[in-house]
């Protein structure tokens, strides 16, 4: 699986790297191939605004943007997707930043959610329809308290094996 990760934000505060993990976390929750690819860039407020007016025509930066590629669908019990181009993930850090503290919860933890959230809106989920949302959320959710899950028991082992040496 071919996952990019940039961060074109000038914030050096993100962990590129973890959120490759969480990427990869996301795609094999949703059955995505392993030959599938797809980019996540970070940027900052003014190229945010530009995109977000030009392709959603309003004003102003947005959290997170997603602009699909091949239409890959996620995989299905027993069977992943069909292998290409997911497409692109625009986070943008100080947008996430105000929106992380206004929830409580900071800024990596908002740019988990949004970067779970692009990848979802790639793998065509949308919620603009209540029935759309709750199962959109829903999802969103449960990808993330496993994620979690999965950090706290990978900070564990980490910690355990330095301790041991």
């Amino acid at each position: 699986m071919s996952i990019d990760v940039a961060n074109e934000s000038g914030v050096s505060s993100v962990d590129e790297e973890r959120l490759s993990r969480l990427a990869r976390h996301v795609l094999d929750a949703m059955r995505v191939h392993p030959l599938a690819e797809l980019s996540v860039v970070l940027v900052d407020e003014g190229p945010m605004t530009d995109l977000h007016v030009r392709w959603m025509d309003e004003p102003g930066p947005t959290d997170v943007l997603s602009f699909p590629m091949d239409e890959l669908r996620p995989g299905g019990p027993g069977r992943t997707s069909d292998p290409g181009v997911l497409g692109d993930v625009i986070i943008c850090p100080q947008v996430a930043e105000r929106q992380g503290e206004a929830a409580g919860h900071g800024t990596e933890a908002e740019i988990d959610l949004l970067c779970t959230h692009g990848i979802l809106h790639l793998l065509g989920y949308d919620h603009a329809e209540p029935e759309e949302h709750k199962e959109m959320f829903g999802l969103q959710g449960e990808i993330l308290a496993a994620w979690r899950e999965r950090e706290a028991a990978d900070e564990e082992t980490t910690e355990g094996d330095e301790s041991a040496r």
